[in-house]
This record gives structure tokens, sequence and C-alpha cells, in this order.
């Protein structure tokens, strides 16, 4: 297994649509053990094959009391429950978070490293890691779904909030001042 290098906004790789895939070959097998790695490396819950830089439509997700991770090829939501305005973060936007709306309850479904379809119904932090991760392979990323534009915010309290009255035309780096006001401007801008 290897960690993969994580992709960071405003990389475009993030804002394209994975492709389904048609086969279950030891190449994919590779991706997804590197994809484990990559995520523990990160201490991460989930993550998408586009935000390791592949277009493919799989993730994987393990929370804290998962003994193994979850994988999900071509995955789809078929039916969401409720809604529920909950602090989102992201590894391709490290160092921020947000509020966002989530369905309470999901059901979804996909092929397991296998082939073999998978049912799963989930509520609290699954449900969320389901939508978050099936948004990447869609091109979409949380600070799509901020409630409000200023609605996201730096996790380090030590570092300097950006000058508002300072537009930067291009993103900064994701540790600067000037990365959260270019969120700011082009969350929900982008779909």
């Amino acid at each position: 297994m290897a960690r993969l290098p994580m992709r960071i906004v405003p990389d475009p790789i993030l804002r394209t649509r994975a492709k389904r895939i048609s086969n279950i070959a030891p190449s994919l097998q590779r991706l997804i053990d590197d994809m484990v790695e990559t995520m523990y490396a990160e201490d991460g819950v989930g993550i998408a094959a586009n935000q390791v830089g592949v277009l493919q439509r799989v993730f994987v997700i393990q929370l804290p009391e998962d003994e193994e991770p979850r994988v999900l090829i071509n995955p789809e939501i078929t039916r969401r429950e409720g809604t529920r305005e909950i602090s989102e973060g992201c590894l391709s936007i490290p160092g921020y978070r947000g509020m966002v709306t989530r369905s309470e309850k999901v059901r979804a479904k996909g092929l397991d490293r296998n082939g073999k379809l998978v049912r799963i119904k989930a509520e609290g932090l699954l449900a969320q890691a389901l939508e978050h991760e099936l948004d990447h392979l869609n091109g979409t990323l949380y600070v799509d779904h901020l409630i409000e534009k200023d609605q996201i915010w730096k996790l380090d309290p030590h570092e300097e909030e950006p000058d508002e009255d300072e537009p930067s035309e291009n993103p900064a780096p994701p540790h600067s001042p000037g990365y959260l006001q270019y969120l700011r401007r082009t969350a929900i801008a982008e779909p």
C-alpha cells in the first residue's frame, strides 16, 4: 500500500464528475488499498478517488467504531430523510470547517470491493460521510452546501482572519489568510 498525494482546492479534479467503474480489476484493488492507507495517514473518516487524483466512482469510509473500512464502488444514495445543520470539514480543504445542511438519514447502495451489491441504512456520522464522499464523486464540495457563505471558519485560532476589504483574485495556499476569503467567495458559486 502507498500513501497518495491529496488534491487540495482549487485543483480542478475536485470539481470533475468521476466516471462509473465497469470492471473491478487488480488496479482498482490497489487503488482502494492506497486510498485506505491515505485516509489513515490523513486521519480522515473517508476519502473519494478524485481526492487522490483518480476520476473513478469509488470511495472508502471508516468511522472510529468500525473495525474495517467500507468500500463503495459506483455508489448511489437512494433515499434521504430529514435535514440537520452540522459542522463539516474536508481533507481537500485542510484547516477549515463550515456549517452545512445534511440529511438525518440516508439509504445508499453500491458494490463492495469484490463486486457484491451492498445496501446501507445510515444516520448520524455515517449518513454525513456517505453524502460527503458521494458529493466528491459528483464534483461537489462541502462549501457548496454552506448554510451561509460566511459559515466557514479556520480551525487554527492563532492565525489571522483575512481582511474582507482586500479580495484576492487567485486562491492563496490553504494555510494562508487569503484562502478563507477565497473559499467564501467561491462557495456556492460553483456546483
